[in-house]
């Protein structure tokens, strides 16, 4: 014999006597069987009790077969199967239910798969338990937005320096910022809901993938397995991998936007900054050095959501250049991914949320920097235009001098003096200024730049009392339409009940 001769000889006596091949078991079997009994078996179940009433309720089924089936699938021991180890004495899991309810009610049970395939089961069970892991993801940051807007109205007020360009800007609060961080959150929750809509429509009744000749009713399991529709075209149903590539979006995108803030966060809770200090429970302590206090908390949030972020690109990567069909690619190997970053995503928002209403901020250190900064300066050029006949860039490169000439000296804003300001004033305009120095240096108090910046969106008052009014608004319209997509799942479940019960 060649080498070649010997060396497969070898390969089928240790790997590939039969099927499967260890090492085939090893790398797609076994973790496809454990992922598919830890995730999917619920939904398998479902799908055949909404099968054996639609094909009973289509006269597909006899009195007596509908009764032998629903008697094994209320016999099946769901528990031990849930339990179970791979073995290889079948294929997968839906062999292994089948298998198992041929012994329990005999030659009957085998007509359960009539008008079916494992193709158009297959994927609307991931699509049963992806539009699961979506809901919670999004329960958990209805949640967690809640929590985030009832903080930013404890620190309305709360005087804060805004950063662009990593520099300091302009003169905001922290509940101006937390807002803006929970619009992101609200577009986040949109992204989301978009998704589990597109995820939301049953493949049943598309079969392998031209459906059948048998009269069955597509929409009739839509309605047993609480979907919103099914997915007219056939070959789409079991080919169409895009839900997966939108799902695998928003959460990215969710993770992105989380991260951004985070690493704000992060920044304010070093030392230097000095405005951020996490509550004990969410930080560690070093074994070496006493002082330190570790953020962790947010540290791990950061971390965890790179990962969120990576198990989405590795999804959205195994979907490129595959073919539009039933394929591998979409299917065992791909869905844990998503499976991974909902959870871990969803439990982010969680901790995160617990983080940020048990965080304690530094109200004088905030203050104390927004007035012996430049943040308010943008203030000085507009109360020039408002009371003097200056137009605004002749009012900036005013305020542009004051600001280059303290900061070259040193000096805070707070030092500015009446000559001063006079004396750029004319060196820019050509004119004298006449407005009191009092009511110009007034108008440099970082609690005026904010009291005055009341137009829709800004950190005044009135715009914050109308932004939080909204943002609760939007907050109870985002919980209702939770609760009426779980109410949707537990309407099925009673038209499942309802269903057996006539049989």
């Amino acid at each position: 014999m060649s080498n070649y001769e010997n060396l497969r000889e070898e390969t089928l006596r240790q790997d590939g006597a039969r099927f499967p091949a260890k090492s085939f078991t090893a790398l797609v079997l076994k973790p496809a069987y454990d992922n598919a009994r830890e995730h999917l078996l619920g939904a398998m179940m479902e799908v055949n009790r909404a099968q054996l009433i639609m094909l009973t309720e289509q006269g597909l089924l006899t009195r007596e077969e509908a009764k032998a089936i629903r008697k094994g699938l209320e016999t099946l021991d769901t528990e031990s199967l849930a339990r179970g180890e791979y073995t290889g004495r079948y294929e997968d899991l839906f062999f292994e239910v089948e298998a198992k309810l041929l012994e329990l009610c005999g030659d009957p049970a085998g007509s359960l798969h009539l008008a079916r395939s494992r193709n158009d089961m297959g994927v609307t069970m991931y699509r049963m338990v992806l539009r699961r892991c979506l809901a919670g993801v999004m329960d958990e940051l209805c949640a967690f937005t809640g929590k985030l807007s009832a903080v930013a109205e404890e620190h309305r007020d709360t005087i804060m320096v805004a950063i662009t360009h990593t520099q300091q800007a302009q003169v905001s609060t922290i509940g101006h910022y937390l807002l803006g961080a929970c619009q992101v959150l609200e577009r986040d929750f949109d992204r989301l809901r978009h998704a589990y809509e597109t995820v939301n429509h049953s493949a049943m009744g598309a079969c392998a993938i031209t459906t059948t000749g048998f009269p069955i009713s597509r929409e009739r399991m839509a309605e047993l397995l609480g979907f919103d529709g099914y997915i007219l075209n056939s070959y789409d149903a079991i080919g169409g991998g895009d839900y997966l590539g939108e799902a695998a979006t928003a959460l990215l995108l969710c993770a992105i936007d989380a991260g951004r803030i985070i690493q704000d966060l992060m920044l304010w809770a070093s030392q230097e900054f000095g405005v951020l200090r996490a509550a004990d429970p969410y930080v560690q302590v070093s074994s070496i050095m006493p002082q330190k206090r570790n953020p962790v908390s947010i540290e791990h949030l950061r971390s965890l959501l790179s990962s969120v972020n990576g198990q989405c690109q590795t999804l959205l990567q195994m979907l490129h250049n595959t073919p539009y069909g039933d394929i591998v690619d979409t299917e065992d190997d791909a869905q844990p991914f998503l499976w991974r970053a909902c959870d871990t995503l969803a439990k982010c928002y969680a901790l995160w949320g617990n983080v940020m209403t048990t965080v304690t901020l530094n109200k004088d250190v905030m203050l104390e920097r927004a007035r012996n900064g430049f943040a308010v300066i943008t203030e000085l050029a507009d109360t020039l235009v408002r009371e003097t006949p200056v137009s605004f860039r002749k009012a900036h490169s005013v305020a542009t001098l004051v600001a280059r000439t303290l900061s070259q000296q040193g000096r805070p804003l707070t030092s500015l003096r009446k000559d001063e300001l006079a004396a750029f004033f004319e060196q820019v305009t050509g004119s004298r200024l006449e407005v009191p120095f009092e009511k110009l240096r007034a108008c440099l108090a970082p609690e005026h730049f904010v009291e005055i910046r009341n137009i829709p969106g800004g950190c005044g008052p009135q715009a914050m009392t109308d932004m939080l009014a909204r943002q609760a608004a939007r907050g109870e319209s985002d919980l209702g339409w939770l609760a009426a997509r779980h109410a949707d799942e537990a309407k099925a479940r009673r038209l499942q009940a309802e269903g057996l019960e006539r049989i």
